[in-house]
């Protein structure tokens, strides 16, 4: 039998995405990231300086938190304070390394952009979500640093876009929501960027094992995708043509 989406959506179908530009006031760049039920706030922030380990080098530098509310899911989950969980220290590398290759460090020069990334409400895709809608957030950020002076020269080199697919019934899928990230036997987060180079796969099977032509069928519905969000992200950002860089 073959899978039926609860939504309706055809297998290779994303979510409905939407980038709701300048969400909050005091942040350098913000975007409310909407993908489907999944909601995450992406905000930007930059000071001056660096990490000791890149003093003195010239270089920027550029990190992410991540974390959900604590009613972002059905059942409610405690904050997390100072000792972060495994899930979350991983997810929020996962953005931080995704969205340095988008980033020139050394146009960047010794300051420091913080891309904070919140789950408002989850509905599976949060660190797909959160990277998507944290490039577009990052790329406001740097066009109003370029308007404020306080860059020269816009150090976008690149630009990222996540999403998921997964296997339901052995047959692939793309932009899994929970239901279908519950029932699938494999399900992989793909991170890739305007050439469709893969900057991370992460990938496993929850049971059994998967083919290597399974593993090519599911890499072209997240290229698929990919170009759509590649695509919205260019819209959500006016003046893309301006800071791009690459």
């Amino acid at each position: 039998m073959v899978w039926q989406r609860p939504d309706g959506r055809q297998p290779y179908e994303l979510r409905p995405v939407t980038f709701h530009q300048d969400f909050t006031r005091f942040a350098c760049g913000s975007v409310l990231a909407i993908a489907g039920e999944t909601k995450v706030l992406c905000t930007v922030s930059v000071i001056e300086g660096v990490p000791k380990f890149l003093a003195g080098t010239g270089k920027g530098w550029l990190t992410a938190e991540y974390r959900m509310l604590p009613t972002a899911t059905h059942q409610r989950q405690e904050r997390e304070f100072l000792k972060l969980s495994g899930r979350t220290q991983e997810i929020q590398r996962l953005i931080g390394r995704s969205l340095r290759a988008a980033v020139d460090l050394e146009l960047l020069g010794e300051r420091t952009l913080t891309v904070d990334t919140d789950v408002l409400q989850a509905d599976a895709g949060t660190r797909t979500t959160a990277i998507t809608g944290g490039f577009v957030a990052l790329a406001h950020a740097i066009s109003k640093l370029l308007q404020q002076g306080v860059l020269e020269r816009s150090p976008l080199v690149g630009q990222v876009a996540a999403v998921s697919v997964g296997l339901l019934k052995g047959e692939p899928f793309l932009d899994l929501n929970y239901v279908e990230d519950v029932a699938a036997t494999v399900d992989f987060n793909v991170v890739m960027n305007e050439h469709l180079g893969i900057i991370e796969a992460q990938g496993t099977a929850e049971e059994g094992c998967f083919s290597r032509s399974q593993l090519n069928q599911l890499l072209d519905f997240a290229e698929k995708g990919i170009q759509n969000l590649l695509a919205a992200q260019r819209q959500a950002i006016p003046d893309w043509h301006q800071i791009y860089q690459g």
